[in-house]
């Protein structure tokens, strides 16, 4: 069972230094090996993973016991598992680590991206059963374990890969050898996890400000700013309050509440799971950030954000055929012509306004037309380098901006992380009135 965020973990985004800082602290993913909390039932022996496609792969179960089922996909990462398995932007997935050694430094406390582990499932050629690190607390084993999260390793996980990248993400299903009949009934009437209003899972249910009163090096009081939780990292989190006094909110939260009972200067929109276009508590994300463009705030978006940004603005979007998932993905700024080496992870994208879909699933899977909820152009600012998707959007004539990669990537790469100083700059400039 997932451990809920909570009051009085070692998370403090307001400070450095968290154990002396008075700023609110939450639950980090592993912080219940301080705890002592109660591991699940250790899976052992042989097993099995089906995919809808067909396809079949033998392995040893590990992690909790249990069935893993979901959408199957992949990361390029060579280290970052933590912060892989702790971002939200995996929930209802079933998770491939490419890199065949995961877990060789362990698991650390204050280093997860949230509360829980968010993929139903974890595939891996290799779990390291003995980490070499002087921190680490665990192994990713009993981290899975302390969440009820079950895996298999010993996989080929290159023919995995391969065949995602051919076929597309398909639905997955893997447990006991001996159950493989019963794996087989259950991915029979398995749906997709996009079907879900999986922002509402992830997020947030109630604002929070971070750091009250918090004041830049020159010793003035930052701006406020809100950031729209629809699946939100860690550092994200961190990265914001470095610039600004921040209120964490959830997805579905009024402009006008935001404004009347926040006195908000500037407005985010975070990553997160799932299909942009899904009625749920997105769609009021969607509604909060055009609200916020037509009322002249400066905008900022990531990931899930930039896509509800798309929709916003008219554009459509669409699944694609196996996503952008690590942290070597090639963005180029059609500004500057620079290319800039960034971490990603998303399965939908914005439709190009003149190319359409690039790189689009075999299943079509789009969103309805929408209208222009804010009345301003966009313009794309940020292109892939590998297959030419929308990496990132311009509000014509608006302080507003979005962005398909993570500039906070953490353990990296670094080079977009200078984004955040670009929008604190853009607010600074806003609220002087120019």
């Amino acid at each position: 069972m997932s451990i809920p965020l909570e009051a009085g973990g070692s998370f403090c985004p307001g400070s450095l230094d968290y154990k002396n800082s008075t700023y609110p602290r939450f639950r980090d993913a592993a912080d219940g090996f301080q705890l002592d909390h109660q591991l699940s039932n250790q899976a052992e022996g042989s097993g099995v993973l089906l995919t809808a496609d067909g396809g079949r792969y033998e392995g040893n179960l590990f992690g909790a016991e249990g069935i893993g089922e979901g959408e199957l996909v992949f990361t390029t990462g060579m280290m970052g598992y933590q912060e892989s398995l702790t971002d939200p932007s995996f929930a209802g997935q079933v998770l491939t680590f490419t890199y065949p050694l995961i877990g060789n430094y362990g698991i650390h406390l204050n280093r997860s991206e949230s509360s829980s582990v968010w993929p139903r499932g974890v595939v891996v050629r290799h779990a390291m059963k003995d980490p070499d690190h002087r921190d680490s607390v665990a192994t990713v084993n009993d981290f899975l374990r302390l969440h009820n999260i079950p895996g298999i390793e010993a996989i080929d996980t290159r023919a995995i890969t391969k065949n995602v990248r051919e076929l597309g993400t398909v639905l997955c299903v893997f447990g006991p050898l001996d159950k493989e009949q019963h794996l087989k009934q259950r991915l029979a009437k398995l749906t997709s996890p996009e079907l879900d209003d999986l922002v509402d899972l992830v997020s947030i249910k109630d604002a929070v400000v971070l750091n009250p009163e918090s004041r830049d090096e020159l010793g003035r009081q930052k701006p406020r700013l809100a950031a729209l939780d629809c699946g939100i990292k860690f550092n994200i989190l961190r990265s914001l309050c470095h610039h600004f006094e921040v209120v964490w909110c959830p997805p579905d939260i009024p402009f006008e509440k935001l404004v009347n009972d926040f006195g908000i200067d500037a407005l985010f929109c975070s990553n997160g799971p799932g299909d942009p276009a899904h009625p749920g508590k997105a769609s009021a994300a969607r509604y909060t950030l055009a609200m916020a463009v037509k009322s002249g705030f400066p905008v900022m978006g990531i990931c899930l954000g930039h896509q509800l940004m798309g929709l916003a603005s008219g554009l459509k979007t669409y699944k694609m055929r196996y996503g952008h998932r690590g942290a070597n993905q090639p963005v180029v700024d059609l500004v500057t012509g620079k290319v800039q080496i960034t971490s990603q992870n998303h399965g939908f994208a914005v439709a190009d306004p003149e190319a359409g879909m690039l790189a689009a699933h075999p299943s079509g899977a789009t969103s309805p037309d929408t209208e222009n909820l804010h009345g301003q152009e966009v313009k794309v600012r940020y292109i892939n380098a590998n297959d030419r998707t929308v990496e990132g959007l311009d509000v014509t004539g608006k302080p507003c901006f979005t962005v398909q990669f993570h500039p906070e990537a953490c353990p990296g790469p670094h080079d977009a992380e200078s984004l955040f100083n670009r929008f604190r700059q853009i607010v600074d400039i806003h609220l002087e009135g120019q």
